[in-house]
């Protein structure tokens, strides 16, 4: 709450470029929805969705993901969602869904949020990618498609610090994190879309689809805010 009320009464500059006047310059917003596209891990972990990115994870895409999710500025919310937003269209348009743009229009589908653990938010102040997805989802409805929200996916233990793993590691380190709860309703929709803020290895969004699978509802599709180099 204290940086949302600092948002508006101190000058602003872009997180991307930190140029004064907006929390994210012109500038700095085309480098994010410059390129949205299908942006895979290497090497690709089994049970990876089809992966879908905004943009690769640096320069400005990186400090304005930071400021956003580690920092506080929660201003950054609405642009981040509109470029996620974007990719989700792009790669429906492209038929990542198995479908021409117009039948995913006729179509709903869920958009589930991978959950951020409870000692994270607590050290962030805010649920970063919960706060995207409401929304993308808002965003969506208002193009015609008929998303809806579902927050099916909870942890279901702690896992450790993912920075250095090798994606063997965050792959062992996140098996079985993440669960649907028993007593939680069924999707509204039977497709689903997973919604991430960034993509590295992989394995978060494996769990995630795992989890879903388990539940009896496939995730043939993910969407993040940038995607990383890095290879294994």
């Amino acid at each position: 709450m204290l940086n949302a009320v600092l948002d508006l009464v101190l000058p602003q500059v872009c997180a991307g470029c930190g140029a004064t006047g907006a929390r994210c310059c012109g500038g700095c917003l085309a480098e994010l929805t410059a390129a949205p596209a299908r942006r895979l891990p290497e090497p690709v972990p089994v049970g990876l969705p089809d992966c879908w990115s905004a943009a690769r994870y640096e320069g400005a895409v990186r400090r304005a993901v930071v400021a956003y999710k580690e920092r506080g500025a929660v201003a950054l919310a609405g642009v981040l969602a509109q470029v996620l937003t974007f990719t989700v269209l792009t790669a429906i348009g492209a038929g990542a869904f198995g479908t021409t743009a117009f039948g995913a229009a006729a179509r709903p589908f869920a958009v589930v949020p991978v959950p951020s653990g409870r000692l994270s938010r607590r050290a962030r102040g805010h649920d970063p990618v919960g706060r995207l997805a409401v929304l993308v989802v808002r965003h969506l409805r208002a193009y015609g498609l008929r998303a809806e929200l579902w927050t099916a996916l909870v942890q279901a233990r702690r896992v450790a610090d993912q920075a250095g793993l090798s994606s063997a590691e965050r792959g062992a380190n996140l098996a079985g994190s993440l669960r649907v709860p028993r007593a939680a309703k069924g999707p509204p929709a039977a497709r689903v879309l997973l919604l991430d803020d960034i993509v590295t290895t992989g394995a978060t969004l494996v769990e995630a689809a795992r989890a879903l699978r388990s539940a009896g509802v496939a995730a043939p599709l993910a969407v993040t805010v940038a995607a990383t180099r890095r290879r294994s």
